[in-house]
């Protein structure tokens, strides 16, 4: 499934690109900020009921960031909008020995279809291939190193947002859902000292890594096929 998915992305790009000499196209850079909701961790009781806690922590989300760039091909009113994205997502857990820091890294490819609705104003989906730089949880041991964690088993996530073009600068508002199914496994989390007043997490279980977004970007359109300030089809700027 997943290298008939890659196939489709590799033959939509290759045919967006094998259009740019007929149709109007822009290349420009994107960035802003991502905020994460997801992910699921519920301690283990060893047996000592006074000191760990089987309590379930739901990740806090953090305000992360993002910076990439994109190429956008028109069909009128319609679009196609390849992108390649690096991201820094971050979550908190809660746990009662103090915030334990959620941190991924990652490369997402993402390939957008869209329809302009009206002036300035587009909509579009698509599916994003991500490639995970890095994952980790702080507190799990080994201590030197936060320890690395899985956060997906399928390197897909679907897309869904909203866009607006004035002039060369652009926003853009989406949410990112990841397409992976949750596969928990138990880990060691290193405890600051052996004695707690309250009940603490030793051993847990990952129940859900997933890490879906909402993501807030700033566009920028460097170059345009039709010339800056040239409006397409439907009266409105691409970007």
């Amino acid at each position: 499934m997943n290298k008939l998915v890659i196939a489709l992305l590799i033959s939509l790009t290759s045919f967006t690109f094998s259009q740019m000499n007929a149709q109007q196209f822009q290349v420009g850079l994107k960035g802003g900020i991502n905020k994460t909701s997801g992910g699921e961790i519920t301690g283990i009781n060893s047996g000592l009921p006074a000191q760990y806690t089987s309590d379930t922590f739901d990740a806090v989300g953090e305000i992360g960031f993002h910076g990439g760039g994109w190429v956008q091909v028109n069909f009128g009113k319609f679009f196609v909008r390849p992108e390649l994205v690096y991201s820094k997502l971050e979550s908190r857990f809660d746990f009662p020995q103090g915030p334990t820091l959620f941190e991924v890294e990652e490369f997402s490819a993402p390939l957008l279809i869209g329809y302009n609705i009206y002036g300035p104003l587009d909509f579009y989906g698509g599916v994003a291939y991500k490639n995970i730089i890095s994952s980790t949880i702080e507190r799990i041991e080994p201590t030197d190193n936060p320890a690395e964690v899985v956060i997906q088993n399928t390197p897909f996530s679907a897309q869904v947002g909203v866009k607006a073009q004035f002039g060369f600068i652009g926003v853009d508002v989406r949410y990112d859902y990841a397409l992976s199914s949750a596969e928990p496994y138990n880990v060691d989390f290193q405890s600051d000292d052996a004695l707690f007043n309250d009940p603490t997490v030793n051993r847990a279980t990952l129940n859900d890594l997933r890490l879906n977004q909402i993501i807030v970007s700033l566009t920028v359109k460097l170059w345009d096929s039709e010339n800056k300030g040239k409006r397409r089809k439907g009266g409105s700027c691409y970007f």
